[in-house]
């Protein structure tokens, strides 16, 4: 158990650095990810700054992601979980259409008319408070790619068995503290899960 965000955040700080990764840049993924991300940054001594992506929710289960989009309309989908539901291109159009609205509205917001992000070249750590389906995070790592970075690694608290294995296969370093069986939701982990707001979230970018 996590006492809560920050504390989640200091014990990956202390792994991440045993890593010895080459990290030019933190990305930490709002709301909940930048508390975690905070202190890694820190340890590292580099510079924090965000990567957005919304998820795009099944019908009528929106916290069940059959896709997620970044803020420049970078795509991951869960492909197997789509055919399983049947679901329309239509209807994946739409809700993809709807979520880059909404991420790119969080993107501008939070970097608050701070000039474009330039990953070109950089070595780049995603920190997010955990990895149930792991939507938003594939969809992080796409973005980050298509932005240039020359490695992306990740890093978490806590996930799936089987999301940490799949997202071990996209990046080129993860670092994981735990990984149990038992695994239902990332906020289980947590004595406090509570949730973040937008103005705590963005303080911790200042």
């Amino acid at each position: 158990m996590f006492s809560d965000r920050t504390d989640a955040g200091e014990q990956l700080a202390a792994e991440v650095r045993r890593a010895d990764l080459d990290v030019d840049i933190v990305l930490g993924i709002p709301r909940g990810g930048l508390p975690v991300a905070r202190p890694v940054a820190d340890a590292l001594d580099v510079p924090l700054d965000i990567v957005v992506a919304s998820k795009v929710g099944a019908p009528g289960n929106p916290e069940l992601a059959v896709a997620a989009v970044a803020d420049d309309g970078t795509t991951w989908r869960n492909d197997s979980l789509i055919g399983s539901l049947d679901l329309t291109m239509g209807y994946l159009e739409d809700e993809t259409e709807h979520e880059q609205r909404a991420a790119r509205q969080k993107y501008q917001r939070y970097r608050e008319g701070r000039p474009p992000l330039d990953l070109t070249g950089k070595d780049v750590l995603i920190v997010d408070d955990g990895l149930a389906t792991g939507a938003t995070m594939f969809a992080s790592v796409e973005r980050v790619r298509e932005a240039g970075a020359a490695t992306v690694a990740a890093a978490v608290p806590v996930g799936s068995p089987r999301t940490v294995g799949e997202l071990e296969r996209v990046v080129d370093h993860l670092v994981v503290l735990e990984s149990p069986q038992r695994f239902s939701a990332v906020g289980q982990f947590f004595r406090d899960f509570s949730q973040v707001s937008d103005e705590e979230a963005m303080a911790l970018l200042a």
